[in-house]
Order: C-alpha cells, then structure tokens, then sequence
C-alpha cells in the first residue's frame, strides 16, 4: 500500500472549559486508509470515558489502541469506551488515543463530522498543513516523514509515550491464544499446538523477526522489564503504562510456568531455529508441529533455570501486594529453578544444541547462579541467598570488569544489584568500575553513541543505559551516569536527526526485518517476496527497536540487513525500563 509522505493536521476544538482542547493528529494517510492521534486535554479528574466518532463516509474499520469499541450505526458512528483498568484520567493531563481508519479502496475518504468526549460536543476545525521535511543525519539513506506524531525537540522526548509504543512492540510479539483486549489488528491466534508430550507450551513471545521462543534470551528480557517494574513502577505510573507493563510481563511469567511443569524440568526452546527462518510469512499460517527442547537433571541448563529463577523472583515483589497467591506462585517457581539451577550444574546450549547457533551461553552459568541468588535474597531477605551469592561470586569470579551487560552476560546486573541492597563496598567498587568503563572508556561513534558490539548496538546501550540508572540509585556517580543515559537514549529517539524506534519520531524505520509486519493485509499472500519488497512494511511495528548504526554511525532502513534492522524482544527491555527510569527522573524533577 502506497504512504504519502506528507503529514497532515486535523484540529478539533472542545469546548468543555477555557482550557480543555482535544486535537486530532492525522499522522499517516494511504489509498483505503489514515492513522490519527486524538490528544484529549482532560479539563476535570475523570473515571471512565467515552469518545464517540462520526464520520461523513463510510468506514470499513475502526480500530483503537486505548479502550474498545461497543459499537457503531452505520459503519459511520462509533463509541470508544475505556477499559476497566484505564478509565481514571487526572484534570490537565493530555489522553492520547491511537486510531486507525480503513475505508474501501478508491472509495470517498472518511472524514469526522462531529465527536464528543464524555457526551461534550467538539467542533470539527479546518485542515492545518504540517511539516514535510524531516532532518537527515550522516550515512542515513532515503529521508522518509512518516511519524506517529510532530517529532519531540532533540533532547526534550516524551518518554512515557515510548513506553507505551514499547508495549505494543511486545503485543505484536504475542505467541498463542490471543486475549480479547489484543491491540493489534494484523495478529491473530498462532501456534495454537505447541506442546509436548501433554505439556501445554502455547503462548510466550517469538524472539525477534522469527517465530522461535528461545528461552534463554526471553528470560533476560523478561527479567529486565521486571526489574523496570519493581524499582521504575512510578515512572510507568507517570506514563499512564503501568498496568500495560505488567501485562507486558505477566505473559511471560505465564507462559515460564507452563514450562516449568516439575521442580528439575524446564522447556528452553520452542521451534527449531533453522527451520524457523527458512521460512518467510504469518505465524498464523505455520503449518507443522514444532519441537520442543528442554533441560532436565540428566540434560541441565543452570543459566535458563538460574535466569528465568530471577525472573520469578522479581516478578514476586512485584505481586506481592496486588496479588499475593500469584506472588507466591512465582517465588516457588523462583526457588526451584534456582535449586535445579545450583544442584544439576552444566550450559543451557549444551544440552538444547539448536540454540547454539543462535543464543549460545559464551559466559556460562555461574552470572546466572549469582544473578538469581541475589534476587532471591532481595524477595526473601533469607541470609542463606546473600551466603549463595558470595559463594559463587568468589568460585565464578564475578568481581571482573565485564565489558557488557545483556542476555549473556549478568556480570554487571549482578554487581549493580548487589552495589544498590547491600552497599557493600566490594560490589559498590565493582558497579562504579563498570559504569565509568562504559561512560569513559567504550569507543565512541562521531555522534556520541558508546559502541560496545555492531549486532544490536542500540540494545546494548538501552541496557547499560539502564543498569547505570540503577547504579546512580545506589547513590554511585548519580549526575555522570544520569547523563550518560539521558544522552545514549535521546541518540535512539533522534539526537542525530533520525528515530530508531519503529513509529515514533523523525524519519523512523519502516523496513524491520521482521516477517509478520512485513506481510500485507489479507488475503494477500506473504513469502519471501514480502521479504524482498523494497517498500516500507505493510504493518507499523510500533514501539520496536532496531539493531542500530554502525560506529560510523551509518544506517540504512534496509529489511534485508539482519544485524542493523532486526528488532528483537531482548532489545527493547534495557531501552524500556531506561525510559520508565528517565521518565520518572523528569516527573521528579531531577532531569
């Protein structure tokens, strides 16, 4: 479908109060469609909503990100009410609404009459001309303008509204049965089978522009948000994303607990790899039973079992509150991993062999021992977990500088986390080490970007950007490393001219190398010339991060180059819950 590359503006004046206003941003127009962003300034303190839409033509679909339609008379008038968990509005703050409208193809384009908010009429304005040209940063390739909405000012971004594309990145990502609240429109119900032996495996997030559930890397990612949950939970609150973040996370932890079925018994991986990407398209149309590979006592994995044992138990501080049957759920999932992690010792990738062409283990699994125990101890304050951690911290000899911190290697996570609980000053020593390796020393590309690998640069930064909050927290260099995350993010949101978050910002990616967003609308088919179509992908991957530049800071929009525009679940959690940290820093103040 052809994108025009012109934005344009709708505005829509509410006459609730002198300083209400709703506005609505018509982003994206194609032949058969056009997105929109309704900006609602909410005048009282509100507890539920109801928007109501009614177009002059026809309109095929209507669909929303926020809230859900309850009806419509004539495929002309629709009413948008809110969830049951998103209806509290505050007065003065700005509600934005996500839409989509789609209208037979060369038929006459919808356009709003009227609309109201909470039954309050609003007077349909005329048509305000945007900007067409976006800035161009060196080695970018073609300049595109299609945005989710008017760029933010370099270095001044609305994190909280990231965050919530972010959420949506890992909605597309949705393995299984899908929930009725699903928000994105070209996913359906995948992979339906996914068992083995009478183990329910359905659900879980695909790793990346693949279908594979690799158990490794989605466990990190998993324990990352978690830990952006549980120590960022009022920045998500400032973003109005909370509620969405923990869902974001519970679907994992219920998809770790179907594979979890026995204290020694853990699945790893769902799919075979190789198969996985010789294959172009829907998951909605895999057509074979996939395998399953776990570990067990006499095939052990103490790095999944340690990682996903931290998972849980982060996850069970998060719910201990709001859900205390499920908090204590995850902790005994939490503990037995762990046990079976330290006990029956041995590499995930040795047993799970498909996963080493991929997600092989190169730090081993003692960073995993720690890591979990750590968190253990933090869930439980049991001395028996801090007498762990300092048993492997001294048989694995994780006081070392590491020179990263992501799904392998838990190094630095390790000794940030142990630095912030204990403020011991072997650990406290061994975090700012870290850090200032990562501030000072990592090399730097023209435009500022600390480059520590070329695979996903942009991950690796989202992640020490994060670790090193978490470290400033701890009271450790609090202004540096503020600023050194404050700085590496505002790089991905556009500091260089350019956004690397699909759908947000100036000249965003538009070619993820990514199967499902790259397949048109049904019926049409998608295979690989999906894949070797030069245009932009049918679907917008909202929120998804991309691999990154180069150190030269070189990047092109190109679908075909895996290791600068894949995007993948283990690259938006340090970015994600660098923002819930960011974003809760600039409601303080502090930034």
């Amino acid at each position: 479908m052809e994108r025009f590359s012109k934005l344009s503006f709708l505005v829509l004046v509410l006459g609730l109060t002198n300083s209400a206003f709703c506005n609505l941003e018509v982003i994206n127009e194609w032949n058969g469609g056009w997105q929109a962003i309704l900006h609602v300034n909410v005048p009282v303190e509100t507890h539920g909503w109801t928007i109501v839409l009614d177009f002059n033509n026809p309109v095929e679909t209507l669909e929303v990100f926020q809230g859900h339609i309850t009806g419509n008379v004539e495929s002309k008038i629709f009413s948008i009410e809110n969830e049951s968990w998103d209806g509290d509005l505050e007065a003065g703050t700005i509600f934005n609404l996500d839409i989509i409208v789609r209208y037979p193809e060369n038929t006459a384009k919808p356009s709003l009459n009227s609309a109201t908010f909470n039954d309050v009429p609003v007077d349909v304005g005329a048509p305000i001309t945007g900007p067409t040209d976006a800035p161009t940063s060196p080695g970018t390739g073609p300049t595109t303008t299609t945005t989710t909405r008017k760029p933010d000012p370099p270095g001044e971004y609305d994190y909280g509204y990231v965050i919530s594309l972010s959420n949506l990145f890992y909605e597309a990502q949705r393995s299984g049965k899908l929930p009725e609240d699903n928000r994105i429109s070209w996913r359906g119900d995948s992979f339906l089978d996914d068992s083995d032996g009478g183990v329910d495996l359905t659900g879980g997030y695909f790793d990346a522009g693949d279908h594979v559930k690799f158990g490794f890397p989605f466990a990190a990612m998993s324990t990352l948000l978690a830990w952006g949950l549980l120590d960022y939970k009022e920045g998500y609150e400032a973003a109005n994303e909370y509620e969405n973040g923990l869902r974001t996370l519970k679907w994992s932890l219920d998809y770790f607990m179907k594979a979890h079925p026995s204290p020694n018994e853990f699945y790893g991986q769902m799919g075979d790899g190789n198969e996985d990407h010789a294959f172009w398209g829907r998951p909605e149309e895999w057509s074979t039973k996939r395998p399953a590979f776990k570990i067990s006592t006499s095939a052990p994995g103490s790095d999944l079992a340690g990682e996903t044992a931290a998972c849980f138990a982060v996850a069970s501080m998060i719910y201990k509150d709001s859900d205390p049957a499920f908090a204590a759920e995850c902790l005994r999932h939490a503990t037995e991993l762990y046990d079976f992690a330290d006990q029956y010792r041995g590499v995930y990738s040795d047993s799970i062999t498909n996963a080493q062409s991929f997600y092989n283990s190169w730090s081993g699994y003692g960073d995993e021992l720690g890591w979990s125990a750590a968190w253990l101890y933090r869930a439980t304050e049991n001395a028996k977990y801090l007498e762990d951690v300092e048993r492997h911290w001294n048989e694995f000899g994780l006081n070392g500088k590491p020179q990263e911190f992501g799904w392998d290697d838990k190094k630095a996570g390790l000794q940030v986390l142990l630095a912030k609980i204990t403020g011991d000053a072997v650990y406290v020593d061994a975090a700012r080490a870290f850090c200032d390796f990562i501030v000072n020393d990592i090399p730097r590309s023209p435009l500022g970007l600390a480059f520590i690998s070329q695979w996903g640069a942009l991950r690796h930064v989202g992640n020490v950007a994060f670790v090193c909050l978490q470290a400033a927290d701890a009271g450790i260099n609090p202004e540096v490393y503020r600023d050194f995350a404050k700085q590496q993010i505002g790089y991905i949101l556009g500091d260089t001219g350019r956004s690397f978050v699909v759908g947000y910002g100036t000249n965003p990616p538009q070619r993820p190398h990514h199967r499902s967003s790259s397949c048109p609308n049904l019926p049409e088919v998608c295979d690989w010339n999906a894949f070797n179509n030069p245009g932009p992908n049918p679907q917008t991957l909202f929120g998804a991060l991309v691999g990154g530049p180069g150190i030269d800071d070189s990047y092109v929009d190109d679908r075909n180059d895996y290791i600068k525009n894949e995007v993948a679940t283990d690259y938006n959690a340090g970015f994600q819950s660098a923002l819930a940290g960011l974003n809760l820093l600039k409601a303080q103040g502090k930034l």
